[in-house]
């Protein structure tokens, strides 16, 4: 295991690298499509955030043998992140005023700016995803792998598939399996993703990419464990977003179905099979291993 301050360090240094790669296609936004909505997409882009996703692709990039600078391909993972939480927080969906400590994009811009704000995203993340491929070198093939990982994870299959499964089980009971299935759709897909999109990019195949995606699909579920019990225990303050919104809203939850206690202690199971995935297809990784551990240990 690596000290927390190495792993402070780590995630410094990936944030200043994804915030300065970010900050170049908030610019660009600016410029087309420019306007309100411009404005909208890079006021979305430069709020603060940890950068889990970026840091992931990144981590995995390094860790497993990629030469070359990845940050454009890791701030592509988190534009579609960040075009994700626009669209989340809409009066159609979680309704929220308050993301990143800041007020949601629809209560700075209105929401057909939003709208608009969160679809021009997806083409920008494309024009990241591209332009980082080509600063790599990877081949046509090699990009097209990534681009189809990266949007099939942002679309019905993955992220927006589980948020419609996340609406429609609000106000009824559901069993851990199927909640289990939502969030690998809602959260974890992105989450997989970024984990594999690095490890691809590196040259990784066979069952050593298949140990990365299955790292990830864990991973992803322990993230939206911890997600859920920050939601119900800590304050608005400490998270920079509405606390307790899960709850008024009647969403399953894995802190709502196991009590904040007992979903730890899942969330824990889930970053050990995580680990041993890694194991299993002869991946040594303290890093990978201790963004692991970051996930459920995080206090926001």
């Amino acid at each position: 295991m690596i000290s927390n301050s190495d792993l402070e360090v780590f995630f410094e240094a990936t944030r200043e690298r994804v915030d300065r790669a970010l900050a170049t296609w908030a610019d660009r936004a600016r410029q087309d499509p420019g306007g309100q909505v411009g404005e909208a997409i890079a006021y979305s882009l430069l709020g603060p955030g940890k950068r889990l996703r970026p840091a992931l692709v990144l981590a995995a990039f390094e860790e497993l043998g990629g030469r070359g600078d990845a940050v454009d391909l890791a701030a592509a993972v988190e534009i579609v992140h960040a075009y994700s939480l626009v669209h989340d927080d809409l009066p159609c969906m979680d309704d929220d005023d308050l993301r990143r400590g800041r007020p949601t994009t629809h209560r700075q811009f209105g929401v057909p700016v939003a709208l608009e704000a969160g679809f021009r995203m997806v083409t920008l993340a494309a024009r990241a995803l591209a332009h980082g491929g080509a600063g790599l070198g990877l081949s046509t093939e090699t990009l097209g792998t990534i681009g189809s990982t990266l949007f099939r994870a942002a679309g019905a299959a993955g992220m927006v598939g589980g948020q419609v499964l996340d609406l429609e089980a609000e106000a009824r009971e559901v069993e851990l399996d199927e909640l289990r299935d939502i969030h690998r759709r809602k959260t974890g897909a992105l989450i997989t993703a970024s984990a594999e999109i690095g490890a691809i990019a590196a040259g990784v195949s066979g069952e050593a990419l298949e140990a990365v995606c299955s790292y990830g699909e864990e991973i992803g579920v322990a993230f939206q464990i911890a997600d859920d019990v920050l939601d119900a225990t800590a304050s608005s303050a400490t998270l920079g977003k509405t606390a307790g919104k899960d709850a008024a809203q009647r969403k399953a939850t894995f802190a709502a179905l196991l009590g904040p206690d007992s979903a730890m202690i899942e969330a824990r199971l889930r970053v050990a099979l995580a680990i041993d995935q890694l194991g299993a297809g002869g991946i040594n990784s303290l890093l990978l291993n201790d963004l692991a551990y970051f996930i459920i240990n995080r206090r926001s």
